[in-house]
């Protein structure tokens, strides 16, 4: 039996791997068990590091820093390349808001662990873990050991994030009570003007019917009206005032009396309706039966030269005779515009003959199984020059020492510009969501447990005899202040609670409080502000807590 002994206790490969599945396995398992309503998740995967590291259960030094690194650099580029696409639209409208909300409780969270460190004297370098685990920031952990790397304390950094973590989880929820009762929030009011809200600013591309009236317009093709109106709209469909119907093209002139179906924002509809003439009721069964010739189909882009390409450069429209009404991509409804850029796995809606739609199948692919399919170039390129990127020093006032975004945040910005602007490059950037979600927990997984085996030779050590019960005391109040204050701010800037949850999971990056602000909502406003502060709150985690180690330690 000495074999099965060396395998579990020993050197080599297969030891490596055995312990590092087995210390997976058992913290996603044990990651299902719910502690009052809230489960820890993924992050058990840290303790069950701990606990096989502080029984002996341990890895060779190098072999375990390589891991780790790796893991990071995957789970930190899988993030960006998930939240790239919606990051700039984030900044839109009330997104500027909410980021900025967002940037504030990073900031405060900075402050706090500050004052803590002058107060009681604890290294920054601990702090900064602390800090990492009081708002459940993974990347931000390896940020910080990655620039304290051959420091004195930075073996106190992954000890600090394992402390603080459980309750950082908690303070998080609890924060979000704390905003509903202080406030005295009523669930039906803030779901009725969040339903107002939505009727008022809804962005997405809805068909209306309009009859022409406006006899300044009649004679006129729809690109001239289209300039005259100046609004952002698309007609598909014309019903001439003889019975024939037709596809809209550009060159399609309207009359007196022509019925037309337009696919416009709800924003922009009262405008275009006024200009045209008046709205009319037509359902869409009424359209199909007078188009009953024609047939309206979904198309999947697949084919790896229209990816990049313009609506405007393929001329669909004019060489099939056919009329796209909208693109869907990644869950929105996008106006198709010529200058709109297709992107693969776009889903574009056409109107047309069964012959002409046939045709537009073979241009653009319409073939699923190439969509299943990972396009891995586009990550391991990413990842190259993330890692270049997070390799240049940069020097910043009053921190002597050069900064570098690292192995967190080089490939975390490159994978964000990369999912961006890729197809405006001719790059292939598609890839599945099952198969970036799987990068991302393997990556997340493997870091985890390496952290959790590296830490867990001194983790009950630190607990019981160097004062790590404080640790989590300090935890708390570095998690909830900076929520309970801008949480306050937010409310009373009359945002709405449902998004106010959104937010404040978001800046702390942290999936069980979106889980459970989710299941409170039972709708999914919450995601939606969590996602939109999501990518600038992980940037920003990444690189103070660099900063903080940088400067203190320079």
């Amino acid at each position: 039996m000495e074999w099965l002994y060396n395998l579990f206790c020993g050197e080599g490969i297969a030891h490596t791997v055995l312990i590092i599945a087995v210390t997976v396995s058992a913290g996603i398992w044990l990651g299902k068990i719910k502690f009052f309503g809230v489960s820890l998740g993924m992050t058990f995967v840290l303790f069950a590091g701990i606990a096989l590291s502080h029984f002996g259960f341990r890895i060779e030094h190098h072999t375990l820093h390589f891991v780790k690194e790796f893991g990071l650099v995957l789970f930190v580029y899988a993030v960006g390349f998930q939240v790239g696409p919606g990051f700039v639209a984030s900044f839109k409208k009330g997104g500027i808001r909410l980021n900025m909300l967002a940037m504030l409780i990073v900031l405060l969270g900075a402050a706090v662990t500050l004052v803590i460190h002058f107060v009681t004297g604890i290294p920054v370098a601990t702090m900064v873990g602390i800090m990492s685990g009081a708002v459940t920031n993974t990347p931000g952990l390896g940020a910080a050991q990655e620039a304290a790397a051959g420091l004195p304390d930075a073996t106190a950094i992954p000890l600090g994030y394992a402390v603080a973590y459980p309750l950082g989880v908690v303070g998080i929820i609890v924060s979000i009570i704390f905003i509903k009762v202080i406030f005295k929030v009523s669930f039906d009011k803030e779901n009725e003007d969040l339903a107002k809200a939505h009727a008022d600013k809804n962005n997405s591309a809805n068909a209306t019917s309009l009859e022409v009236r406006n006899p300044s317009i009649f004679g006129y093709n729809i690109r001239q009206i289209s300039e005259l109106v100046g609004r952002n709209f698309v007609v598909s469909r014309v019903c001439h005032t003889n019975g024939a119907i037709e596809i809209a093209s550009p060159d399609t002139i309207l009359n007196g009396g022509d019925k037309i179906l337009v696919i416009v924002p709800p924003a922009e509809a009262k405008s275009v309706t006024a200009f045209i003439g008046i709205e009319i009721e037509m359902t869409p069964g009424q359209w199909k039966k007078l188009d009953s010739a024609l047939v309206s189909r979904r198309i999947y882009v697949s084919h790896n030269n229209i990816n990049g390409k313009s609506l405007g450069e393929l001329k669909i429209r004019a060489a099939y005779a056919v009329n796209i009404t909208r693109i869907h991509r990644a869950g929105i409804d996008l106006i198709a515009q010529p200058a709109l850029k297709l992107q693969l796995g776009d889903r574009v809606t056409v109107v047309g003959s069964e012959r002409a739609i046939a045709s537009v199948e073979k241009l653009l692919g319409n073939q699923l199984q190439r969509l299943d399919t990972p396009n891995l170039i586009a990550i391991f390129f990413g990842i190259a020059i993330g890692v270049i990127l997070g390799s240049i020093p940069f020097h910043f006032p009053l921190i002597p020492t050069a900064v570098k975004l690292g192995l967190a945040g080089g490939p975390l910005i490159i994978a964000i510009l990369i999912s961006i602007y890729g197809p405006k490059l001719k790059l292939i950037t598609y890839t599945t969501q099952s198969a970036i979600l799987m990068l991302r927990e393997l990556g997340i997984c493997l870091f985890l447990a390496c952290v959790g085996l590296g830490a867990g030779e001194d983790f009950v050590e630190t607990i019981v005899n160097k004062g790590g019960w404080a640790w989590i005391g300090w935890g708390l109040l570095i998690t909830m202040i900076p929520l309970l204050i801008t949480g306050a701010i937010a409310r009373m800037r009359k945002i709405n609670y449902f998004t106010i949850m959104g937010l404040l999971a978001g800046s702390t990056t942290d999936p069980p409080a979106l889980a459970y602000s989710n299941m409170t909502a039972n709708h999914s406003e919450p995601s939606v502000s969590y996602a939109t502060v999501y990518p600038l709150t992980m940037f920003l985690r990444v690189i103070v807590a660099q900063l903080l180690i940088l400067f203190f330690y320079a």
